[in-house]
Formats: structure tokens, sequence, C-alpha cells
């Protein structure tokens, strides 16, 4: 949280298992919900949106929640991982070690799926903006939703890679099922939203 840019990079790109791809997705949603609340603080109080004043104040409420959300996750995809790592080095003669590396799994499946959940929820909001938000920033509206896209697929996969390894096939299927009905309806909302900004901006 309170490292530098520079600072994240450089440990992201180190031979360290921590941060990883969970915490470059939580950042990258993160940007995303940023430049949904840059968007709307430069639409608030627009004579020409004032029908949309209402709305563009809650939007600034929730993207300013999921902006802190998402940084906050950037640590928390971290922590996660650390039982996960240490289960891995128990020994396999262990009696317990399948047991604690299930569970291990488990809790690292918590803060990617919270990511991929507020980086749904960017998604809704940057779809709204695409409605409601000053033209003078449609093309960051668009960069919130790609990003949002991006995040969401990255965190399904940091749940993907963890179900994969689990005994409890019913639970991962369940966890599986959940992440890719919030994937689906994320990457579609983008998407859409992606192509009728381009078409704006081209034509």
């Amino acid at each position: 949280m309170e490292q530098t840019l520079r600072g994240f990079v450089a440990g992201l790109s180190s031979s360290e298992p921590s941060p990883g791809g969970g915490g470059a997705s939580a950042l990258i949603g993160a940007l995303g919900a940023a430049l949904c609340l840059m968007a709307a603080n430069l639409t608030s109080g627009k004579k020409k949106y004032e029908q949309f004043q209402a709305d563009i104040e809650d939007i600034i409420s929730r993207a300013s929640e999921s902006a802190q959300k998402l940084t906050e996750l950037i640590g928390e995809d971290a922590k996660a991982f650390a039982p996960l790592a240490a289960a891995y080095t128990l020994p396999r003669d262990k009696a317990e070690r399948e047991q604690i590396l299930e569970e291990a799994l488990k809790g690292a499946c918590r803060v990617p799926m919270e990511i991929l959940r507020e980086s749904a929820r960017i998604a809704e909001i940057a779809e709204e903006l695409a409605q409601k938000g000053s033209k003078l920033v449609i093309s960051d509206v668009g960069i919130a939703a790609v990003s949002s896209r991006a995040a969401a697929q990255g965190a399904a996969m940091n749940v993907y890679i963890n179900t994969k390894m689990m005994k409890n096939r019913d639970y991962a299927g369940k966890l599986n099922a959940e992440a890719e009905s919030v994937l689906s309806g994320a990457v579609s909302r983008c998407e859409k939203i992606r192509e009728q900004i381009t078409n704006e901006l081209q034509n």
C-alpha cells in the first residue's frame, strides 16, 4: 500500500511469488474505478448534465468505495497467498498436509473472488457513465471498462488456478460456476461499452 509505483513494479517483476497476478488484477481494477471517479467528478455540477446530477453523485460514492476496496485488495491478495505457500512446503508424508492445503486453497480463492465482484461493479458504473457522463471524458470511461474487464478476467484465472488443485470437486465446481457467472456478465458489459464508445469516437 505504501510502495511507490516503481517499487511495486519492481516487486512484481522479481522472483518472489507475491505480489503477483492477483495484486496486479486488483491494481488494474482500482485504476478503472479511479477513471470512473474522475469522469463522474468532471461531470458533476455541469449544467449540460444536471438532469443526471443525483445519479452522478451516487456514482461518485460507489466508484470511490470500489477504488478504496480494490486498492486494499492488492495487499490482501499477498496476505492470502502466504498460507498456501506455506502449505506447499509441508512434507508430503505429514498427516494433516492435505487438509491444510485444501483450506489454504479455499482461502487463496477469497480475494480473487472479491476482486472479480468489484471489477463487475466497476463495469456497471462505467456502463452508466457511458450514458450519463460528460462526453469530454468518454474515452476515459472506455478505458475504465477495458480495465475492469482485464481485472475481472485476471481475478477469475486466479480463482481457477486454486480450484484446479482442490480435492473437493463439488466445492471447486461451485466456486468456478460463481466466478464464471460474474465474469461472463462483466465481460459482456465491458465489451458493449468498448464498442459503443469506440463507435462514438470514430464517427
